[in-house]
């Protein structure tokens, strides 16, 4: 696997009045090409943070990103952000959205809409509006959008968070389908520890703010995994434990 990121030492401090607080106190990371990444860490430690220097909307301090052996300077079109707090247009429709990322005039920008709807589960609602979709179609039709442009890194921000444990399982679940089929980097920030063992390749724990990393944990199972699996769930408790809880 070759490097896709390689983050060197970076340091972050944010400024309040005369007071300043370090965030981010050296952290170094190589995320290869094709990986699945899951961060996690306290409340407040800084995860938000480090994915925002990581996608180029924050430049650390100190120490460099690289992505494709390029120093990160700022954000660009290989890269996509899905956060909690949705990105859907309410004045569009679900086509509509899944349209306006794509700037090729070459494609068919209906037919690639209606190919990322279908993929993601909402064959037939392409001409409904988010208000008329549920809360796991809305999340639904935000990865689409997301797939449509064919970013080469998706950047998750704790983007199942708002959902019930069920719907958030059917999500990933399909998230995890699209994967095979379609190539991508993934980071992904989540408070979830059984969501990070369930979809990533290795969980990096973050410590308290200022947040370095603590530790990394390999998750060797084939996808798809069974969360009842005990090995999984001896994983999940090993970083629970490594969080400070006690299973």
């Amino acid at each position: 696997m070759t490097d896709k990121i390689v983050i060197k030492n970076i340091k972050k401090s944010f400024s309040s009045g005369s007071e300043s607080k370090a965030v981010i106190d050296g952290i170094n990371l190589t995320i290869g090409d094709g990986e699945f990444v899951a961060i996690v860490g306290p409340s407040g430690c800084g995860k938000s943070t480090l994915m925002k220097m990581i996608a180029g909307f924050l430049q650390p301090d100190e120490g460099s990103i690289a992505v494709d052996g390029v120093e990160r300077k700022g954000p660009n079109a290989n890269g996509i952000l899905i956060s909690q707090h949705g990105s859907v247009f309410p004045w569009l429709t679900v086509q509509q959205n899944l349209m306006f990322g794509l700037n090729d005039e070459h494609i068919d920008k209906a037919a690639v809409a209606d190919h990322y709807a279908d993929l993601v589960g909402l064959k037939g609602f392409e001409q409904h509006y988010p208000r008329e979709l549920s809360g796991g179609m809305l999340k639904r039709a935000e990865i689409a959008r997301a797939l449509a442009v064919k970013p080469e890194i998706l950047y998750m921000d704790e983007p199942f968070s708002a959902l019930d444990a069920l719907m958030s399982l059917r999500i990933r679940t399909e998230l995890l389908r699209i994967l095979e089929e379609e190539r991508h980097t993934v980071i992904l920030i989540t408070h979830d520890v059984e969501e990070a063992v369930h979809l990533a390749n290795r969980v990096v724990v973050l410590s308290n703010r200022p947040a370095t990393i603590q530790t990394i944990f390999d998750v060797p199972f084939a996808h798809p995994r069974k969360l009842s699996d005990p090995a999984l769930q001896q994983l999940r408790d090993d970083i629970l434990r490594e969080l400070g809880i006690d299973c």
